[in-house]
């Protein structure tokens, strides 16, 4: 049996939208986003830096969202959100799927950090800025891929649940304008998904 252990508002709502997704069966480990839950001995057993997700499958254990979704795609998917190495869609697949944590989560961290995480003596207004600014850059390839289909591919793919959930947490974080008009259609589309709203609100 598949055990994600999960905190909503985490990185590990893409998992188990990928899991809805695909309709497997599972274990819901559900934990606060919050140091009185994560940093648990138990916890940073299966983490180190007591961090979510993790995906326990049998013996093996598993973090990082992206390591995650490969992994459950490749065992347990039957090829319907990852096309096969020698289809054409192939290396833009890997393209946008890495474009998540390579390119625009880092961004997002840092806004994150600077708005909310950090206490207001210690926010830094032009780290803020700076941030938004590469945020605001980075979503622009996103729009032109989403001009002419539905979603990154083509197809819904993987690489739609690790990008999608970036681009709606953009949007909540303000970053996505009238200025991206395919990327608002492609956000409304991500959160009309059934699994989507099943993931977001677990």
């Amino acid at each position: 049996m598949l055990t994600l252990h999960h905190a909503p508002g985490s990185r590990s709502a893409r998992i188990l939208w990928l899991l809805e997704e695909m309709g497997l069966e599972y274990q819901l480990n559900q934990m606060e986003f919050h140091p009185k839950d994560l940093k648990k001995p138990e916890h940073k057993e299966r983490h180190p830096l007591g961090r979510v997700p993790v995906l326990d499958d049998g013996d093996v254990r598993l973090f990082e969202s992206g390591a995650i979704a490969q992994y459950l795609m490749a065992r347990h998917g039957d090829g319907s959100l990852a096309p096969n190495k020698e289809d054409p869609r192939y290396p833009e697949f890997l393209q946008w799927f890495h474009y998540t944590e390579g390119t625009m989560m880092p961004p997002i961290n840092t806004i994150v950090t600077q708005t909310v995480l950090l206490p207001p003596d210690r926010r830094n207004k032009e780290v803020l800025e700076m941030a938004q600014r590469l945020a605001g850059k980075v979503l622009v390839p996103v729009d032109a891929a989403v001009a002419d289909r539905e979603y990154l591919i083509g197809d819904f793919s993987g690489a739609d649940i690790m990008l999608g959930h970036a681009m709606v947490a953009s949007e909540s974080l303000k970053l996505v304008n009238d200025n991206l008009p395919n990327l608002q259609a492609y956000i409304e589309r991500i959160k009309s998904r059934p699994a989507f709203q099943k993931a977001i609100n677990t």
